[in-house]
């Protein structure tokens, strides 16, 4: 990991700065109950990491101090953070709309009863990974039996309301590809996922969001360990689009870890990139109480080019088409 951490700090990835902040990204932790080969997070059970009450009421003090309207909350898998309904719950007194980063399996975890119930209860909408329709490709990137688990857990969240037309309950599904390759057109892959789910399985969903995959963490040690790193690199660098700069989303949130330390991005915060233009090399969230961010640099790295390839990647999927 060191190896591909000193690839990637070695950068000619453009300069960006930041716009006006819109949405705080918070990592409630790394653990997970899955282990998927794509993961940029290395989450998996084994992890130990998570948010601790002090931390959380951090997050929920500067929502309220600075007015942020957005929460995105991920992980690992976020739900298994306990105090990750404490934080739905207060997030929606405030009138915040919380976005979850779930994946599916999750909804049948022990302790997870009531979970889909909870989150329309509270509006949240979930931002769900399914990286195929397609039972093989699936269990091949996330584990055996991942996939009649999701079809379940999406049978579940249609039949309370998610992804159903008018019922204000949004549910959006996320792809990644199956390897070192660039994702195929967002709008075509959306209209094969809505036929096909719909067509063998009777699920129903709102939006797809294709992300392209980052060659760091887990992700990025396979690719070191099949000699596929310098060969990903240069696919993702000759995609670049320097129109994809203006919306990538680093320039309107901020990524907060499970200790309250604040990044550019997810992406940054797994390689301990501090936040771009910060006084110290390490700022906490607590050093954003009166900062105003708009027009700092953003910490950038060759792992950049994964967000400005092609049509571009966010965590809300393409940046155009």
């Amino acid at each position: 990991m060191h190896a591909i951490l000193h690839r990637l700090e070695l950068s000619d990835f453009p300069a960006i700065t930041r716009a006006q902040l819109e949405t705080l990204q918070v990592n409630l932790g790394y653990r997970c109950n899955q282990a998927c080969l794509h993961c940029h997070v290395n989450a998996s059970p084994q992890r130990k990491e998570m948010m601790d009450e002090k931390t959380i009421e951090l997050v929920i003090a500067f929502l309220r101090h600075r007015g942020i309207k957005k929460l995105d909350l991920t992980g690992g898998a976020p739900e298994l953070n306990p105090r990750f309904r404490y934080l739905v719950q207060a997030a929606a007194q405030m009138g915040v709309h919380t976005i979850d980063r779930c994946n599916l399996t999750i909804l049948e975890e022990p302790g997870q009863e009531g979970l889909a119930e909870f989150l329309a209860e509270n509006r949240v909408e979930i931002t769900a990974s399914l990286p195929c329709y397609l039972e093989e490709n699936v269990e091949r990137q996330r584990g055996p039996g991942v996939f009649a688990t999701s079809l379940r857990a999406l049978k579940r969240l249609n039949a309370i309301g998610y992804g159903v037309t008018g019922s204000g309950l949004t549910l959006n599904l996320v792809y990644n590809p199956q390897g070192p390759v660039l994702p195929p057109p967002q709008a075509a892959l959306e209209e094969d996922y809505h036929r096909e789910l719909k067509t063998r399985y009777d699920i129903v969903f709102n939006r797809l969001f294709i992300i392209t995959n980052m060659p760091i963490q887990r992700f990025g040690s396979t690719l070191v360990s099949k000699g596929q790193f310098k060969p990903y690199m240069t696919l993702l660098k000759q995609a670049h689009r320097d129109e994809n700069l203006e919306q990538v989303m680093c320039r309107r949130l901020i990524s907060v870890d499970w200790r309250g330390y604040v990044y550019d991005c997810d992406f940054n915060q797994m390689l301990g990139l501090p936040l771009g233009g910060g006084a110290k090399p390490r700022m906490h969230l607590t050093d954003l109480w009166h900062e105003d961010l708009e027009g700092r640099a953003i910490t950038v790295a060759d792992h950049c080019y994964g967000c400005t390839a092609g049509a571009g990647s966010s965590c809300g999927g393409v940046l155009s088409q």
